[in-house]
C-alpha cells in the first residue's frame, strides 16, 4: 500500500480541469494535464471520469453551478453537448440583466447621462470580475468546439455588444451622450476595456499587480470622460 495516493473528491477533480484548460483550451490539454495536476496517474483518473469531454463537463459546471459537482455519481459520463450549452444558458440567463441593467428607468427629470451610463460601467465591470473564472473558461475552450462558440461569441458576446451598441446609439442621437465615429466599434472598446481591467490583467505579470479599486475607478472615470458631453 506503500505510495497509493488517497482518493481525490470530484471538487478537487473539477478545480484541476479548470486550470488546466483555461491555461490550454480543450484541444490541447490532455487527460494526462489534469492527472498531474492532482498528482494521479492517468490510469487513476478513469476511475472518476471516462474522457476528456467529461473533465471540460466537470470544470464547467464548476465553473458555472459549483454546487452540481459533489453530488454527481463517478465514473462522471459527460451529458449530450445540448444539455451542457443548457446549463450554461441557465446561469448566463440569470446574470443577463445583471450584467447590463435597464437603462433610462429614472423618473423624468432626475435623468442624468453620468448616472446611468456610470451604472452600467459599473455593472458590467462587477460581472467580469466576479465571474471571470467561468467567462475564460469559457473563451478559451470555445475556440476549440463549435457548439460552444456558438453559444459564447453568438449568443452571448455579440448579443451583449448589440445591446450596449443600441444603448449608445439612441442616448448619442438624443444628445445625452457624445457622438462618436463608430457605435459599434465604441460599445467593443467599452467591452473590451472592462474585460482587460477586470479579467485579462490578471494573467499578465506586468499588470496583476495593479489596484483592484484603482482599476475599477479609473476605467469608470475614462469611460464617462470618452462618452459624456461636456456639460455633464
Amino acid at each position: 500500500m506503500r505510495g497509493r495516493k488517497s482518493p481525490r473528491s470530484l471538487t478537487e477533480i473539477a478545480d484541476a480541469a479548470v486550470e488546466v484548460f483555461t491555461a490550454k483550451g480543450f484541444r490541447s490539454a490532455g487527460i494526462s494535464d489534469v492527472a498531474a495536476a492532482l498528482g494521479l496517474s492517468h490510469g487513476a483518473l478513469y476511475t472518476y471520469v471516462d474522457s476528456k469531454q467529461t473533465l471540460l463537463y466537470l470544470a464547467l459546471a464548476r465553473a458555472v453551478q459549483p454546487e452540481l459537482v459533489a453530488g454527481l455519481p463517478v465514473p462522471v459520463t459527460a451529458p449530450p453537448p445540448e444539455q451542457v450549452v443548457a446549463m450554461l444558458t441557465t446561469w448566463a440567463t440569470a446574470r443577463n440583466q445583471e450584467a447590463l441593467p435597464q437603462a433610462g428607468t429614472g423618473a423624468p427629470g432626475t435623468w442624468q447621462a453620468e448616472r446611468e451610463l456610470g451604472a452600467i460601467v459599473d455593472a458590467l465591470y462587477g460581472f467580469v470580475e466576479r465571474n471571470r473564472r467561468a467567462i475564460q473558461l469559457i473563451e478559451q475552450c470555445a475556440a476549440d468546439l463549435p457548439e460552444l462558440a456558438q453559444w459564447f461569441f453568438v449568443g452571448q458576446r455579440r448579443a451583449l455588444l448589440d445591446r450596449l451598441t443600441d444603448y449608445l446609439r439612441g442616448r448619442i442621437a438624443a444628445g445625452k451622450l457624445r457622438p462618436v465615429p463608430d457605435v459599434p466599434a465604441a460599445a467593443r472598446f467599452i467591452n473590451e476595456t472592462i474585460a482587460w481591467f477586470a479579467m485579462h490583467r490578471h494573467g499578465d505579470a506586468d499588470s496583476e499587480m495593479l489596484d483592484d479599486d484603482a482599476c475599477r475607478a479609473t476605467v469608470r472615470h475614462l469611460i464617462l470622460a470618452a462618452f459624456l458631453p461636456a456639460t455633464e
